[in-house]
């Protein structure tokens, strides 16, 4: 059984360094099995996040500071009117990072989809996107021990002015949008966040979906090594 904690949305945003200290900590307890799966769902104040990927050129043009963090992909922005989720979940074994981006993709493809939105995935590239141009929701993760780390930001009603100084996910031929462009009215997070908890699911069904892709994989590419779960870290996705 997985939890939810909504730690703060709107006026109750939480900053991002404290959130971090959260998602550790629940992540060793995850990893000792002293705590339960849990999806973290929140809102940050404005701030930029920095990948191990990033490069000298995708930083802010302005020089706002950028908080370097320990998941895959480059640099993003997170900020008000952004539902950023964090699952601390256990993987399948033989653990497969990007069948399990691929899963958070699906997940917030179907929330889109309850909302009236249509949106899907390009080839070659990590997140949620419209018309194949433009990302809704950044992906970056880290899975360490067996136990993911990081997670997604889905576009509900926030802006786009932070965008104009980083080159995000470090695609620079790619726009951004949100829900409430998309729609035309002002989703807020607070909207979309039951939605994520009915399209993680029973999360069982999240997992057992998971390793089924797995399972999938190792079929077809049996000869490609995985990371067990003690392993060294691994990370995937350009952003969140």
């Amino acid at each position: 059984m997985v939890d939810y904690v909504v730690t703060g949305l709107s006026a109750n945003s939480v900053s991002y360094s404290t959130a971090l200290q959260q998602q550790r900590e629940l992540h060793a307890a995850v990893v000792e099995r002293r705590a339960p799966e849990t999806v973290i769902l929140l809102e940050h104040p404005s701030v930029y996040t920095a990948g191990r990927r990033t490069q000298p050129e995708d930083l802010p043009d302005d020089g706002t500071p950028v908080v370097e963090v320990d998941r895959g992909g480059r640099i993003t922005w997170h900020g008000p009117g952004q539902l950023v989720g964090y699952p601390i979940l256990r993987l399948p074994e033989p653990i497969d990072v990007v069948a399990y981006v691929r899963r958070l993709e699906a997940i917030l493809i179907a929330v889109l989809a309850d909302l009236g939105v249509t949106a899907g995935r390009v080839d070659g590239r990590s997140g949620v996107w419209m018309r194949g141009t433009d990302k809704i929701a950044a992906i970056g993760i880290r899975v360490a021990e067996g136990v993911t780390m990081h997670g997604f930001a889905l576009n509900c009603s926030n802006g786009f002015d932070a965008y104009e100084h980083i080159v995000a996910c470090g695609l620079s031929d790619a726009g951004v949008t949100s829900v409430s462009r998309e729609l035309g009215r002002t989703v807020t997070p607070e909207e979309v966040t039951p939605l994520v908890q009915k399209h993680f699911g029973i999360v069982t069904g999240f997992v057992e979906a998971t390793a089924a892709s797995t399972t999938s994989a190792a079929a077809a590419q049996h000869a490609a090594p995985h990371a067990a779960p003690n392993a060294a870290p691994q990370f995937a996705g350009a952003g969140a």
